[in-house]
C-alpha cells in the first residue's frame, strides 16, 4: 500500500463528520502517509455541523474548510432540477444525488487551493455516490488521484467500521443496535441499511426525524401560498423570502403535517436494487405547486415535450452526470420554459397529503369564458366536424382500404355489407 500511495502527498477528503469518512482520516494518515485536508460543505446538515471542526482535527486533519454553501445549493441545483420537473422512478426527489457535485465541484477547488495531488470520499463500492463524485471530478479536473477507501480497505460493513473508530479513539454516533446510513441536507434526509435491508420490514416511526406520521399530524389543516417569478419560487404566505428559509419553513410545515415521505426500491446506477426511505417535506409541496402553475403557464405542446425531458434530466442527475454537456443543453430548453411561470399557488396540507386550492398567473392561458360551452368569437362549435374528419382521416383511410382488402378492419371483423349503400 506504502507504494501505491507513494506520489500522494496531500488528499483533500468530502468530509462529513460521520462514521465512513470519519475514519478515512486515520486511515489515509495510515496507508498513504500523507496530509490529509478535510472539507465539509455546508447544504443544512444542522446538528452535524456542531463540533466537526474539532472532531476532524482530532482525527489527524491538518486543515479544515467548513462553507456554507446552502444558497449555492438551492439555487443552482436544487431549483433548476425542480425547473425541469426531475424525478427519479416517479418518487425520488434526488435530493442526496444533485447535493454530490455541488460538494465535488467545491472540493476540487480547494485541492487546487491547496496543492494537493488527490481527492478522497467515503462512498461505497456497491453506491452511487462514488460515481457522483468521481465523475465530477473527472470533468472538472481530471489531474486529481481519486482515493476511495470502501474499494480498498478490508472493512466490510458497518460494523466493521465501528469497530476500527474505537481502536482509533474517533468518535461515533453510530450504534451496532441501531445502525441506519443517513444523509441530510436543506432538501431531504435519506435513510438506508438496518432495518430497511428488508423491504418487507415497515420503517420504525422513530427513524424519521423531519416529518411526523399522517396519524400523529394535525386533524386541522393548514393553508400555504407560494409565489414563483420565472418558475422561481420567491414569497411564501404574502411575504417575499429568500430561497433558504423558505425551503426551511416548508420543511417545517410539510414535516408538522406528515408529507413527503417516500419508500421506495431504486436501481442503483451501478446495477443492483436499493431500499430507502426518504422524507422531502418541503420539496414535495414545492414540486406540486410548481406543477401546477406550469398547468395554466405552458402550452400543451411544451409541457407535454418538457415532461419527457424531464425523465432524461432525473437519469442524468441521479447518474452523476450533472457536470454534462447534455444536462447543461436541457437546462437551457428549461430555463426557456420557466420564462413566464410566474404566479402564485394555494395548497393545503393535511394528514400527509398536499391538496391544490388554486393557482393564478398574469401568463395564465386558461380562460374562462374560451373553456366555456357559450357562443363566443374565438370558438364556433360547429368547426369541430371538419377538425375531427381531418384528425381522423388516417383511421377512417386504413380501415375503409383493410375492409375492401380482406373483408375486416385492423381491429373488427363484423357484417360490414349491412353499411353499404345501393
Amino acid at each position: 500500500m506504502a507504494g501505491k500511495g507513494a506520489d500522494v502527498k496531500k488528499v483533500v477528503l468530502a468530509y462529513s463528520g460521520g462514521l465512513d469518512t470519519s475514519i478515512i482520516v486515520p486511515w489515509l494518515k495510515e496507508h498513504y502517509h500523507c496530509e490529509v485536508v478535510c472539507f465539509c460543505a455546508n447544504i443544512g446538515q444542522d446538528d452535524e455541523l456542531v463540533g466537526l471542526e474539532e472532531k476532524a482535527t482530532r482525527s489527524g486533519a491538518s486543515k479544515v474548510y467548513v462553507e456554507d454553501m446552502r444558497e449555492e445549493f438551492m439555487r443552482d441545483f436544487v431549483i433548476p432540477t425542480m425547473q425541469a420537473g426531475a424525478i427519479y422512478e416517479r418518487e425520488y426527489l434526488l435530493g442526496t444525488s444533485f447535493a454530490r457535485p455541488l460538494i465535488a465541484k467545491r472540493q476540487v477547488e480547494i485541492a487546487e487551493m491547496e496543492g494537493a495531488d488527490a481527492l478522497a470520499h467515503g462512498a461505497t463500492g456497491k453506491g452511487n455516490d462514488q460515481v457522483r463524485f468521481e465523475v465530477t471530478a473527472m470533468a472538472l479536473n481530471p489531474h486529481l488521484r481519486i482515493i476511495a477507501p470502501w474499494r480498498e480497505w478490508d472493512i466490510r460493513s458497518r460494523e466493521d467500521a465501528i469497530e476500527y473508530a474505537h481502536k482509533h479513539n474517533v468518535p461515533v454516533t453510530q450504534t451496532k443496535k441501531s445502525i441506519y446510513s443517513r444523509d441530510s441536507n436543506l432538501w431531504h434526509i435519506s435513510h438506508e441499511g438496518g432495518l430497511l435491508e428488508d423491504p418487507w420490514q415497515t420503517p420504525d416511526e422513530e427513524m424519521f426525524l423531519l416529518s411526523v406520521s399522517p396519524e400523529n399530524a394535525p386533524d386541522e389543516p393548514e393553508i400555504v401560498e407560494i409565489e414563483f417569478e420565472a418558475g422561481f419560487p420567491v414569497g411564501l404566505n404574502g411575504k417575499k423570502v429568500g430561497i433558504v428559509d423558505l425551503i426551511k419553513e416548508l420543511n417545517r410545515l410539510g414535516g408538522k403535517h406528515g408529507v413527503g415521505r417516500v419508500d421506495i426500491v431504486e436501481n442503483r446506477l451501478v446495477g443492483m436494487k436499493s431500499h430507502g426511505v426518504y422524507e422531502t417535506p418541503g420539496g414535495t409541496i414545492l414540486y406540486k405547486a410548481h406543477q401546477a402553475l406550469e398547468s395554466i403557464c405552458l402550452d400543451k405542446d411544451t409541457l407535454h415535450y418538457k415532461q419527457m425531458l424531464a425523465l432524461r434530466y432525473a437519469e442524468l442527475v441521479y447518474d452523476g452526470k450533472w457536470f454534462s454537456s447534455l444536462r447543461e443543453s436541457l437546462d437551457g430548453f428549461m430555463l426557456v420554459t420557466q420564462r413566464k411561470v410566474t404566479g402564485v399557488v394555494r395548497l393545503k396540507l393535511y394528514k400527509g397529503s398536499v391538496i391544490m386550492q388554486g393557482r393564478m398567473s398574469p401568463y395564465s392561458l386558461y380562460r374562462e369564458d374560451y373553456a366555456s360551452f357559450g357562443q363566443m368569437d374565438v370558438y364556433d362549435q360547429r368547426d369541430a366536424e371538419g377538425f375531427i374528419n381531418l384528425w381522423g382521416l388516417p383511421q377512417k383511410v386504413d380501415a375503409l382500404l383493410s375492409i375492401e382488402g380482406t373483408g375486416k378492419s385492423r381491429f373488427r371483423a363484423p357484417d360490414y355489407s349491412i353499411f353499404k349503400r345501393d
